[in-house]
């Protein structure tokens, strides 16, 4: 083979293991930074645009309400707690409200619950001593407050601590995407499927907390009622949501517990079950299955196909089966 010849096949198959490098690197760019990809949905094996998620603890007792920022999350969790309380989890990628908060302590079964988001920004106030190096070895960034650039956290002066912690969203994560993080999750969106119960309210009962919504036919949302009161926002506006999915989960005790001596517990969101579907003023049955700690969470109708969710905010309350 001539010389040029030789060096040409060279330079190619080099060529070659540099691109091979930087696929498996993400495609990072000269600085180190992640360049634009395209990341496959886990539980749809669709391709959507990569989301930037930032996922905040809020506290959710009565002195921490109204809440803040909890009406621009694309995804809310609900979360059985310690003593039998319940906590939110609020998700955000497609936009960033100025404030959210009161933002309380994270919890064990928020690292399996956020795997499926491709390493999202956690804030939260603290976590149990022996939480914290788990959290830390988690697939998570982790911006506690003492993390944080020092004016991301403050306290407000309206309502005592520790109710009174409130994050800047901006200031911790700079880099929003714009893509739903409902999406990104694998969560599917579209007319309301055939079928369903009319309903007009439904009730999710924790040991010593309650959830109740009700249809608005004027908002065409869900109302959401905690412990027997209208919750809202702290604009005073009703806070609702379009779709509301109670997920029958297994939930066990942690080996972690509160100052109190409370079991903390765990609620497993890896795994199948059933779970009931609120939208439109009507309850669908439904199934959802995760596989695996990094896949999404697929929801499905008895009969397989995708159960398709009503445009906007989706609740997921977890409920023990």
């Amino acid at each position: 083979m001539p010389a040029k010849t030789k060096k040409r096949s060279a330079a190619a198959v080099a060529m070659l293991f540099v691109t091979l490098a930087l696929a498996a690197s993400g495609c990072r760019g000269g600085d180190g930074s992640p360049q634009p990809t395209r990341d496959r949905t886990p539980s749809t094996s669709a391709s959507v645009p990569r989301a930037h998620v930032l996922a905040v603890k809020i506290d959710n007792v009565v002195p921490a309400r109204p809440p803040t920022g909890l009406d621009k999350a694309d995804i809310v969790y609900v979360e059985r707690v310690e003593a039998g309380l319940s906590r939110i989890l609020a998700v955000y990628s497609s936009r960033l409200p100025p404030v959210v908060g009161p933002v309380r302590s994270a919890r064990e079964s928020d690292l399996e619950l956020l795997r499926q988001f491709d390493r999202p920004t956690l804030a939260f106030s603290g976590a149990q001593s022996k939480l914290l190096p788990v959290i830390e070895a988690a697939p998570v960034n982790a911006v506690p407050p003492g993390k944080a650039p020092g004016d991301a956290y403050f306290r407000s002066q309206d309502r005592a601590a520790p109710h009174n912690l409130y994050l800047r969203p901006e200031r911790v994560l700079r880099d929003t995407s714009g893509v739903n993080a409902a999406t990104y999750a694998g969560f599917t969106f579209g007319p309301e499927p055939a079928g369903g119960k009319p309903t007009a309210a439904y009730t999710v009962r924790y040991p010593a907390a309650r959830f109740a919504f009700t249809w608005s036919p004027q908002r065409a949302q869900w109302l959401v009622a905690m412990d027997g009161t209208p919750s809202r926002t702290q604009a005073g506006q009703p806070l609702g949501a379009a779709t509301v999915v109670v997920q029958y989960v297994s939930v066990r005790p942690s080996k972690f517990h509160d100052r109190s001596g409370n079991i903390s517990p765990y609620t497993e969101t890896v795994g199948s079950g059933t779970a009931l579907v609120l939208r439109d003023s009507k309850a669908h049955k439904a199934e959802w299955k995760r596989p695996t700690a990094d896949s999404g969470t697929a929801f499905t109708t008895p009969d397989g196909r995708p159960m398709a969710f009503a445009p906007g905010q989706v609740w997921i309350v977890y409920a023990a089966r």
